[in-house]
């Protein structure tokens, strides 16, 4: 495991306990619903028929969940679990237990532990009896987990969510894997200019610092306050900002290519922010572009690649941009402007008009680190698996 982590049991992390035992001769109390394993699910509760029974006031409070409870079934398919969700409280027979976390513990961690050590059969090892097999609170207590942060817990069960929402859309749409992997990387990098792909750092230099140094430079005034124009919410510490604060562009003039007579034994690639992005390679010495790393952005259509060696261009038509290295970070950048396409007539140029003055969503400096690192190592793992299908293939 991680140094960060340890090995816990699940009962030193949780409180937990069966609900009440139906009893005839135990009938006083004020009848309330009540939930069975007949209810409970894998993630969900069917509430097609729901039953009641006599509760007393001072039963309640143990046999009853709120939200952010996790049930787990004692019997039957023991192990089977689901967290309460709801706004409302509800009772439980003892064929159920009720798991609470302490704090620090994240509930949704706890649940797919469960869902991994049955779908593994580990949970095998922890259930008792002959026949009809059930899970007692003393094994349930005695289930070992590893146990990270809370900010990991948080980030783990997220991802495992955003990977399953993806297998359900496999199964809804029949779209290949090497599609899904596509849509893959286009939500990871929606939920990275979300602020949701990594944790915020308390220490980071806030974004409005970063600001501050632009307005200084420009010798502008400062921005409204007003964010309900936003496409969506971003973090405290971020900020929104025109790209033009964060990207200085060069014209490509010098750095054209003279000749198209391209060879695989040259050793400058010329390039274009289309799809081909590489067209060739030439031999001219002069004009190699060399300030790296930039973004080359095409004027016309608005697709941009990153860059970070030395190259020359095919055309005017491409813009050089470069990131102001105290402010943002050119990976980041790149990133965003991945994602952001504007259509429109392809005989007008953009970068002046319209593309500079889009607002982006500006982390702090070394956040953007964090969330370029996360993004790479990410996309490094889907390309491996999607190399992997291409050799089966």
């Amino acid at each position: 495991m991680p140094e960060n982590w340890e090995w816990v049991k699940l009962g030193e992390i949780a409180q937990h306990n069966v609900g009440k035992t139906l009893n005839k001769s135990r009938d006083s109390g004020e009848i309330r619903e009540y939930i069975t394993t007949s209810n409970l699910y894998w993630g969900r509760f069917d509430f097609t028929e729901i039953r009641s029974m006599p509760i007393e006031e001072n039963e309640f409070s143990k046999c009853s969940a709120i939200r952010g409870d996790l049930l787990i079934c004692e019997g039957g398919d023991a192990g089977r679990s689901a967290i309460w969700n709801y706004n409302y409280s509800i009772c439980f027979q003892n064929h159920i237990h009720r798991v609470r976390p302490f704090e620090g513990v994240e509930t949704k961690y706890l649940y797919y532990h469960m869902m991994y050590i049955y779908l593994n059969g580990n949970i095998k090892q922890y259930l008792k009896g002959v026949g009809i097999q059930s899970l007692s609170g003393t094994s349930l207590a005695s289930i070992v987990l590893p146990l990270p942060p809370t900010n990991e817990q948080i980030l783990i069960s997220n991802e495992i969510e955003l990977l399953f929402e993806l297998i359900e859309t496999i199964e809804e749409n029949k779209v290949s894997l090497e599609d899904l992997i596509v849509q893959t990387k286009s939500k990871i990098l929606d939920l990275a200019v979300r602020g949701k792909l990594v944790p915020q750092d308390s220490s980071d230099e806030p974004a409005t610092t970063l600001l501050e140094q632009i307005r200084k430079r420009k010798k502008s005034h400062k921005q409204t306050s007003d964010t309900s124009h936003y496409p969506f919410k971003i973090p405290k510490s971020w900020e929104w900002i025109e790209l033009n604060s964060v990207l200085e562009y060069e014209q490509p003039t010098k750095y054209i290519v003279k000749s198209t007579e391209y060879s695989d034994t040259y050793s400058i690639p010329v390039l274009t922010a289309g799809k081909s992005f590489i067209i060739g390679y030439t031999n001219e010495k002069e004009g190699v572009y060399k300030d790296l790393p930039v973004i080359i952005f095409d004027d016309f259509t608005t697709s941009s690649k990153y860059v970070d060696f030395e190259f020359k261009v095919k055309s005017s038509a491409m813009k050089i941009l470069r990131a102001r290295k105290d402010i943002a970070n050119i990976k980041y950048i790149a990133f965003f402007i991945s994602i952001t396409r504007l259509a429109g007539n392809t005989h007008k140029r953009y970068w002046i008009s319209e593309y500079s003055k889009i607002k982006i969503p500006l982390p702090p400096l070394a956040e953007q680190q964090r969330i370029v690192e996360k993004i790479e190592d990410t996309f490094k793992t889907l390309d491996r698996i999607l190399d992997s299908l291409k050799a089966i293939n």
